[in-house]
């Protein structure tokens, strides 16, 4: 069975398999759920008490936060004190999932997941996230200018909350919700200047739609607590946490 490794205070961060439209990479963003949302929030507030990712590498401490299942890094079992560095290739395989922080970026990587965490101008600066297969959610500190890039789009990222998943039973159509922030958005000549405060989705499609490979989309997949899990554990807020008030989750963006 696959292992799991949990601090005590653990998020409890569960997915079930997939359903309807979260059936894509192998399940990866299917049916998501979110349990026990008050120990997400004490598993968060647990690892800013501990100094977050400064504190830990600091001290060679693991920048591991959750670690469910079985995953690889550079094609070796990867072990939940084991510390992430850009330049790494992380593989998740079935009902895994991976939760780690690295420089002022947090992520959660989900089930049969591949994925690769570039480096920036300096060891702990993640440059580009290149997600090849499955999905992955994702809080970004303000910085220089950091990519991720899908099979068929690129997301330009100024310091946001997103969520990004590869169907590859679609042809590798790619997902990406920009739950909060601004976001330069392109695929084969398409560009749009994304700017969320809940929410605003698109698909890169792998065939042109009437002349369109940026469509429209609606927000699926990913739970709003996931994303407040993600800003704690590097110390920020979502714009709706900020603002005190959602918007209407359908993928518009207010």
């Amino acid at each position: 069975p696959p292992r799991s490794t949990r601090p005590p205070n653990s998020c409890s961060i569960y997915w079930s398999g997939a359903t309807g439209m979260g059936a894509g990479a192998g399940g990866a963003g299917g049916g998501a759920e979110i349990a026990e949302s008050s120990a997400c929030a004490e598993a968060a507030a647990a690892w800013a008490a501990m100094g977050g990712y400064e504190a830990a590498q600091a001290q060679s401490r693991s920048n591991i936060v959750e670690l469910l299942g079985d995953a690889l890094v550079n094609g070796a079992r990867l072990l939940p004190q084991q510390i992430i560095q850009t330049g790494d290739e992380i593989v998740t395989g079935p009902l895994s999932n991976l939760i780690f922080v690295l420089g002022n970026s947090s992520f959660h990587v989900r089930q049969n997941s591949r994925l690769k965490v570039e480096r920036g101008n300096t060891l702990n600066a993640v440059s580009l996230l290149r997600l090849l297969t499955g999905a992955v959610a994702s809080v970004w500190g303000r910085g220089l200018s950091r990519q991720i890039v899908t099979p068929t789009l690129t997301a330009g990222i100024r310091g946001t909350g997103v969520y990004t998943e590869v169907f590859a039973n679609q042809d590798n159509r790619s997902y990406f919700c920009n739950c909060y922030g601004t976001v330069d958005m392109e695929a084969r000549g398409d560009s749009v200047l994304s700017r969320s405060s809940y929410h605003q989705a698109f698909w890169g499609e792998a065939s042109s739609k009437e002349g369109r490979y940026l469509t429209p989309a609606k927000a699926i997949n990913h739970t709003d607590e996931e994303l407040e899990y993600l800003a704690r554990l590097v110390n920020q807020k979502t714009a709706w946490q900020v603002m005190g008030k959602k918007g209407v989750k359908d993928g518009k963006g207010y």
